[in-house]
């Protein structure tokens, strides 16, 4: 198969969803069962036609990239630049090939699950088109070969995000969770767009390649490498956004209040994971300085979020934290230099963390089910505190989230123990070659934390006995529309598929798919001390695959010591470091930050500007205007009475003139002659005088 039909075949998987977005959102009411059969079979095909696409990229054109441009702007003779064609295009290599088929699986997957769980939805139609835009809008990103183009399927991203996550709309806490998640990833997008820009300034160019050959021949923006760091700090404002990176990851958290596959879609596996793409895609921009502070973000992040989801009660918050907590991980690897691990973790983290979002949604909604047939309207059927022994009535949900859980606490022959192993290793080798220990410290701590909250969620889950006997018979298994996907996810967790040795991931495909690029920062780490990291990396992987099974197993022992043997009460630990239960609990005080500071700044600052609006210019206004008229009503009366009286006197003085004049037009000749006379006497004798 040829270069060519490969980017053609690409387009047709880019834009299959943007004719199904199209089709339901204009036809999509008057289709049988509102068209839900069209969006999934168009999402199913997608599919297919990405797993054919990447089969031949990887066997038949493995080292080389795809590529369809066309020029989209022509300007000439720019003042002191010269004439620039901006040029927008598609690429397919590798890495996009693999990233094309993991927003594909977990797209038609939701879409799937989707008949199930949103059945009977008010705005079914709607949901299942803006679930196309979705996948658009993410496969313009991933296909994009330049920055223009991702850019504005980044931004088309966030659009489809809000319109999801408030997908409920009239309720409040769904709509301020959309506009929440809104404006949070402007902020992240804005430092985007900054080095974005600086990149163009420098090159005149937004192509990737152009400016990683720009940079390879020694031009750095505005001549300095100071400039160069800071352009790929800003670019990854735009992951912290996205991928919510701390500190703008308070939008996540809030944004399950949409439905539960739209979590799974977005929130888990796709559109959070667009910043760790994102980074992957522009690697050889970041300097080492860069790479730092994108390893400590990841470091933060990781850590915050995985304490949080430790006391967290709610089903889908627990996981919200856990895709935090993944997310940071993803980014310290990429930040250690570990490129291969960090993609890879995005590859694997997709398919067990949407199969625990989906699974959670498959309890939601049998929970949900069972508390309607009580009448119950006040138990929250998230909570789950309000659960337990599920395992019994719902079997397959049960053993699927317990192969989701097993993959992502790192458990050998599961595909998070290959892709995380490989992350801590990275951090092992950066630890020890930099010297900034606490990156491994914080990583192991934090594989630990992960194992102990997620088999928490499973024990108080699906184990011991349910919370309400009477309720408990009413609870079933879900639909075969809801258990499939989850039945195929969980076997994608599986190591097999991605490596043959289960505890070594450099042997496995997608290690090989995706190498880590040459830097073209010459002072950066990535570039001067490759080969010596790559070393590092493989002596320590023995020692981190020990340690994270070491960690793992603490945690997971710990989780079945409190919450399933009660040797640990978690209540009594609770109460004496209540201090740090609350904290934990209030997500370490960053919402109320947030509201103070953020939003009450924010508030503060409006009622400013209105004071400074009424007083200040409407005061201006106002004075103005008082001005304007004071001077109207002197120009008013200055006209009546001097200019009127005037022209009125002078017509005054004219009839009156008239009236004397008219006496002297009698008609009569003899009048006429007697006055001519008199007046020729006047004249003569006046002469005379003088």
């Amino acid at each position: 198969m040829s270069s060519e039909t490969l980017i053609h075949l690409s387009l047709a998987v880019l834009l299959l969803p943007l004719a199904g977005f199209v089709l339901m959102m204009f036809f999509g009411r008057k289709l049988p069962r509102q068209g839900d059969w069209l969006a999934t079979g168009i999402s199913t095909v997608a599919l297919l036609i990405s797993l054919v696409v990447l089969y031949q990229k990887l066997t038949v054109m493995p080292g080389q990239e795809a590529v369809l441009n066309f020029p989209w702007i022509n300007m000439h003779n720019l003042p002191g630049i010269g004439p620039i064609t901006i040029v927008l295009g598609v690429g397919l290599d590798n890495l996009a090939a693999i990233m094309m088929v993991v927003v594909m699986i977990i797209s038609a997957l939701v879409h799937w699950f989707s008949i199930g769980y949103m059945e009977g939805d008010v705005r079914y139609s709607r949901y299942f088109g803006y679930l196309g835009l979705f996948t658009f809008s993410m496969l313009t990103i991933v296909l994009s070969n330049n920055l223009f183009l991702l850019y504005a399927g980044w931004e088309l991203v966030g659009i489809c995000s809000y319109l999801l996550i408030g997908h409920w709309y009239e309720k409040k806490s769904a709509s301020n969770a959309g506009i929440k998640a809104f404006i949070t990833n402007r902020i992240g997008d804005f430092g985007f767009l900054l080095g974005m820009l600086i990149f163009f300034t420098t090159f005149h160019t937004f192509g990737l390649k152009e400016i990683f050959a720009g940079l390879q021949s020694g031009t750095l923006p505005y001549g300095s490498e100071g400039w160069m760091t800071a352009a790929g700090v800003l670019i990854f404002c735009g992951a912290v956004g996205k991928s919510a990176q701390f500190p703008l990851h308070v939008w996540l958290p809030d944004a399950m209040e949409g439905p539960t596959p739209v979590s799974a879609l977005i929130h888990a596996a796709t559109m959070v994971a667009a910043g760790v793409y994102l980074i992957a895609r522009t690697f050889p921009l970041m300097t080492a300085e860069a790479l730092l502070v994108i390893a400590y973000i990841g470091v933060i992040t990781a850590f915050i979020s995985a304490t949080i989801a430790i006391a967290q009660n709610d089903i889908k918050k627990v996981l919200a934290y856990s895709t935090i907590s993944q997310l940071g991980y993803m980014v310290m690897g990429l930040g250690v230099g570990a490129y291969t691990a960090g993609f890879f973790h995005l590859v694997t983290h997709a398919m067990f963390k949407a199969g625990l979002f989906l699974g959670s949604g498959s309890v939601i909604h049998a929970m949900h089910h069972a508390l309607h047939e009580q009448h119950d309207h006040h138990t929250d059927a998230q909570d789950i505190r309000n659960m337990g022994g599920l395992r019994e009535r719902m079997p397959v949900t049960f053993w699927t989230f317990l192969m989701f859980t097993l993959a992502i606490s790192g458990v050998p022959l599961t595909s998070g123990f290959l892709s995380k192993d490989e992350i801590l290793a990275g951090t092992l080798a950066f630890g020890g070659m930099t010297g900034h220990v606490v990156v491994p410290i914080v990583a192991f701590l934090v594989a630990g934390l992960t194992a102990f909250y997620m088999f928490r969620l499973v024990i108080l889950t699906f184990l011991g006995k349910h919370q309400d006997a009477a309720r408990f018979p009413m609870v079933h298994e879900t639909r075969w529309v809801m258990t499939v996907p989850l039945i195929i996810l969980a076997v994608l967790s599986f190591f097999a598929f991605y490596s043959v040795n289960p505890f070594n991931a450099s042997s496995g495909w997608i290690a090989h798919a995706v190498q880590r690029p040459e830097s073209v920062v010459p002072a950066s780490l990535a570039a001067a001390d490759r080969e010596t990291f790559g070393e590092a990396l493989h002596h320590e992987h023995g020692l981190a695959m020990v340690l994270s099974l070491l960690v793992a197993g603490i945690g997971i022992l710990v989780a079945f010591a409190t919450y399933y043997w009660k040797r640990i009460s978690a209540e009594d630990i609770a109460h004496r470091f209540a201090p740090v239960h609350r904290l934990l609990l209030n997500k370490w005080g960053f919402d109320d930050l947030y509201n103070a500071a953020v939003i009450g700044g924010t508030i503060a600052f409006s009622r400013m500007l209105r004071w400074f609006d009424n007083m200040i210019i409407d005061g201006a206004v106002n004075g103005t205007g008082w001005l304007t008229r004071g001077t109207s009503f002197v120009s008013g009366k200055f006209d009546t009475i001097v200019v009127d009286g005037l022209v009125n006197l002078i017509a005054y003085l004219s009839g009156f003139a008239g009236l004397v004049f008219r006496k002297f037009q009698t008609g009569k000749v003899q009048t006429y002659i007697f006055f001519a006379v008199g007046s020729m006497l006047v004249l003569y004798f006046v002469f005379r005088m003088v």
